[in-house]
């Protein structure tokens, strides 16, 4: 009988251990690679804006100058939008805009246009709030629009991320007044355009070294506060990256909000945290300034990354941050940076 000429296969010698190291190294490099988009794989981002688009604008808070909107509205002009203010956006009922149906009907409007592709907040103050409980029984989510505004407009923000949308948590009609050259406005400008910022900042002594991943979540401390228990409670979602900021608002009570958060156990839930600018209050009897008090009460949790002092709030200054998007937060010696990606 003839020998068998078969050919040894280029694999004799390989183990199952080979085989499984292999497999074992794709799979973390697939992961890695999809890491960012995983992680905010259930993130709605409303669609770019393009050249011709109608940006709604509106005040669903309190009552806003004309001027300012006047402005704001011929530089969206200039780049190539079509805004357009809404019937009550420059109306005034007291400390608001419009009365709750007024600014609600607005707001609807807005919503329900489909030709509408952003809406722009004119101004805060107070009165979102009273919106919430009929829109979130719309479904935004199927034709989603860019938000964007910040102070009160926390509460739209909130709103937006109880249905998995994103948004933009940046100035309003009086900043983007100023121009496109203006560096706030023009990384507001890329975000709708689809181009995500990474940004880069000072770095403070009250700063906790480390690095954090996560969904870029906040606002508004008192008015985010104000929803928590409520199906738009940003405060009970697991490892995200919370930036907080406030306006008027006595050191006493900060501290107050910090340590109910404490006790939720948001601070052991999160992976890092932003301190954004407070501001217009007075030092008291216990604390010179409000980061001193801050730091105390983020005493207990040194392997927390945060970061302190953060161009996010009422201030000149205000980084647009793209709500419920991926983040990176890498806060070392002498610097820190924030990469926001889709």
């Amino acid at each position: 009988m003839q020998a068998s000429t078969t050919k040894p296969s280029r694999l004799s010698g390989w183990t199952i251990i080979d085989f499984c190291a292999i497999a074992i190294a794709v799979i973390l490099l697939v992961t890695f690679i999809l890491m960012p988009s995983q992680r905010a794989k259930n993130t709605i981002y409303p669609p770019a804006l393009r050249p011709g688009d109608k940006i709604a604008v509106i005040s669903p808070s309190g009552p806003v100058d004309s001027t300012a909107v006047d402005s704001a509205m011929t530089v969206l002009r200039e780049l190539g939008f079509n805004p357009v203010c809404y019937p009550h956006a420059l109306g005034r009922n007291g400390h608001f805009s419009g009365s709750h149906d007024e600014r609600l009907a607005d707001l609807r409007m807005a919503f329900s246009d489909p030709d509408v592709r952003a809406i722009l907040c004119a101004r805060g103050g107070y009165g979102a709030v009273h919106s919430l409980d009929t829109l979130r029984s719309l479904p935004l989510e199927k034709d989603p629009k860019w938000v964007i505004g910040f102070s009160d407009i926390s509460a739209l923000h909130a709103l937006m991320q109880s249905k998995g949308i994103a948004s933009v948590h940046a100035s309003m009609a009086k900043h983007i007044a100023l121009g496109a050259d203006d560096i706030d406005n023009a990384a507001l400008l890329d975000i709708l355009r689809g181009k995500f910022p990474t940004y880069t900042f000072s770095s403070n002594p009250l700063n906790h070294i480390g690095k954090a991943e996560g969904i870029l979540l906040g606002g508004n401390l008192a008015v985010l506060q104000a929803l928590i228990g409520t199906d738009m409670d940003i405060f009970a979602k697991e490892k995200t990256i919370l930036f907080i900021e406030d306006v008027s608002e006595p050191i006493y009570k900060v501290e107050r909000q910090l340590y109910q958060l404490r006790l939720m156990g948001v601070f052991d839930r999160i992976s890092g945290l932003i301190i954004g600018q407070f501001t217009e209050y007075k030092p008291d009897d216990n604390h010179e300034t409000m980061e001193q008090m801050i730091a105390e009460a983020l005493a207990p949790y040194p392997n927390l990354p945060v970061a302190f002092n953060v161009p996010v709030g009422h201030v000149d200054h205000n980084v647009p941050m793209v709500e419920g998007a991926y983040a990176t937060l890498d806060i070392t010696p002498t610097t820190v940076t924030l990469k926001i990606e889709k």
